[in-house]
């Protein structure tokens, strides 16, 4: 007996379906890696997103349970869960579960990709025309200093 989608669509598979080959159905070219940026940009390009991102980065490493984070920001609990799903869509958060509650983390690896891929080849090879970005975002983070007295 057919199945419905033969029934319907007619069996047009004479063979199996052979796994992806890498070099003849994957664009060589920086496609993917575009993509993936683009995503990860357009998700950071709304208000809330942005804010969402930025509240679970100052969380790190511990992240935080989405009701919590609904609650600091002041979103009701299914918009909430409708942001952080197109920025784990994005690969920019990740989640994970503990019991009854999801715990999301901001993904800083994913956040490095994208601004290396945005600053890669950025000067042309002359590294005078970065030189000022660069030094912005060195001094962003300065280490903490302790004391022992």
């Amino acid at each position: 007996m057919r199945s419905y989608a033969e029934s319907r669509f007619g069996s047009r598979r004479s063979q199996p379906v052979s796994a992806l080959r890498f070099d003849i159905n994957v664009d060589k070219s920086r496609h993917m890696e575009n993509e993936q940026v683009i995503l990860a940009l357009a998700a950071l390009a709304q208000s809330t997103r942005l804010d969402v991102f930025r509240l679970l980065v100052s969380a790190e490493p511990e992240g935080l349970p989405a009701g919590e984070v609904a609650r600091r920001l002041a979103v009701p609990h299914n918009t909430m869960s409708s942001h952080l799903s197109i920025l784990s869509r994005a690969g920019l958060v990740r989640s994970e579960r503990f019991s009854r509650s999801i715990v999301y983390r901001a993904d800083l690896d994913a956040l490095r990709s994208a601004i290396a891929f945005l600053l890669k080849d950025c000067c042309g090879g002359r590294a005078e025309i970065c030189a000022p970005l660069l030094a912005e975002l060195t001094p962003c983070c300065p280490p903490k200093v302790t004391t022992d007295a």
